[in-house]
């Protein structure tokens, strides 16, 4: 069987973090999102991929490359062009992108899957494929129960007693919406569905080929089943999905790491004053970083590589990136670090260097030497949390 890992977009829900990593390698501790999804599909005898790029396309296409480690044949789809201005992408849509693949080679020539790349997941693909197989549908929508109040993030649908799809709703109101049975973004195509699909063009799954096929009378059907499904849609659903895997509520999911201590996990090559710091579970500390003394760190944190969590520092419910320096001034509590950006709990970011707390939070590679000190000597204390604003 073959696949399609939709991983075109912006990520527009998850900026700051998308401007330098596209949603798809967002990870969930040490693992982007995609290389689970991949490694799913190997299990289920998957093997043969298409990932359609657009956004920050070599981010992704360079770290799975051609698939052979993962014993997989992967291939890409770019959407966009390069210019003299550099490549500008050009994403065709979730159901454009797949027709731009059938339209360059025939790639799908049996029943295919496609997932969105943005969300972890156990489902068992080889049952869902064998639903879509019985029903003889030209589509199958892999759906969930949720609660009423969810569903504007969604879309969702109205089955008959055959499962049979009559109407579908693309992000609803909670007081307008038909169902509370909504789309997980995974479907099983047969290859007529291409007749559906217009060429050369921005073309959506959801919003315009459903609609079509409910307008043209075309069977398809829904799949409702209990997996886990943790979408990482949004910046806050960065830190859910980061706190269930520290928590151990992710089945299935492989810690990174050695763990050192119950609920600490860490990476090779750390210092870590464990006498003289109060670290408490659960906790990720990756490879080469140094946790100083006088530390103070409550799980759930995830603190990435090449980190230096400074004398004093206190972490609290956050994720901290990789190549990240705290300070001994700083109380970061419900703040994830990423990069240049610290974002709260609400998924509101401000910047480091516009709101002049480098000497608080800075790239570790950066020399702190002349910030620190003069800090030190005014005596400042700062303070990041859910309440900080550009301001600081």
């Amino acid at each position: 069987m073959k696949a399609m890992i939709l991983a075109a977009g912006k990520g527009t829900r998850v900026r700051p973090i998308t401007h330098e990593i596209p949603k798809p390698m967002i990870p969930i501790l040490r693992k982007p999102v995609m290389e689970s999804i991949l490694e799913l599909l190997k299990r289920h005898n998957t093997e043969e991929v298409v990932i359609n790029t657009s956004h920050l396309a070599s981010v992704i296409e360079n770290y799975f490359r051609d698939g052979a480690h993962l014993g997989m044949q992967i291939a890409y789809s770019y959407e966009g062009e390069l210019t003299s201005d550099g490549f500008q992408g050009k994403a065709l849509g979730s159901a454009g992108g797949m027709k731009k693949i059938q339209d360059f080679s025939g790639f799908f020539d049996d029943c295919f899957v496609v997932l969105c790349g943005d969300a972890w997941i156990d489902l068992d693909i080889s049952k869902a494929v064998e639903y879509h197989k019985s029903h003889a549908g030209i589509a199958t929508i892999v759906l969930q129960e949720v609660a009423p109040e969810e569903v504007f993030k969604y879309g969702v649908v109205d089955m008959d007693e055959n499962q049979r799809i009559l109407s579908f709703q693309e992000k609803p109101a909670p007081e307008k919406a038909i169902s509370n049975i909504i789309n997980t973004g995974i479907y099983i195509f047969d290859p007529a569905i291409f007749d559906y699909i217009p060429s050369e063009q921005e073309y959506d799954i959801g919003s315009e080929l459903f609609p079509s096929l409910i307008e043209k009378n075309v069977a398809f059907y829904g799949y409702v089943t209990d997996f886990q499904w943790v979408d990482i849609g949004t910046t806050p659903d960065v830190w859910a999905a980061t706190r269930l895997a520290l928590e151990g509520k992710i089945k299935g999911y492989d810690m990174p790491g050695i763990e050192i201590k119950p609920g600490i996990w860490v990476g090779n090559n750390v210092s870590i004053d464990w006498e003289n710091s109060d670290i408490k579970a659960p906790i990720y500390i990756g490879s080469s970083t140094k946790i100083e003394a006088g530390s103070k760190i409550k799980g759930p944190v995830c603190i990435g590589s090449n980190c230096v969590i400074s004398e004093g520092a206190e972490l609290e419910d956050c994720i901290i990136s990789d190549y990240t320096r705290v300070g001994g001034k700083a109380t970061i509590k419900e703040m994830m670090v990423y990069g240049d950006h610290c974002i709260n709990k609400n998924g509101q970011p401000f910047h480091i260097g516009e709101s002049k707390i480098r000497w608080i939070i800075d790239d570790s590679r950066r020399d702190p030497a002349g910030s620190s000190s003069l800090a030190d000597m005014m005596g400042i204390y700062e303070l990041i949390d859910t309440t900080a604003s550009p301001e600081l």
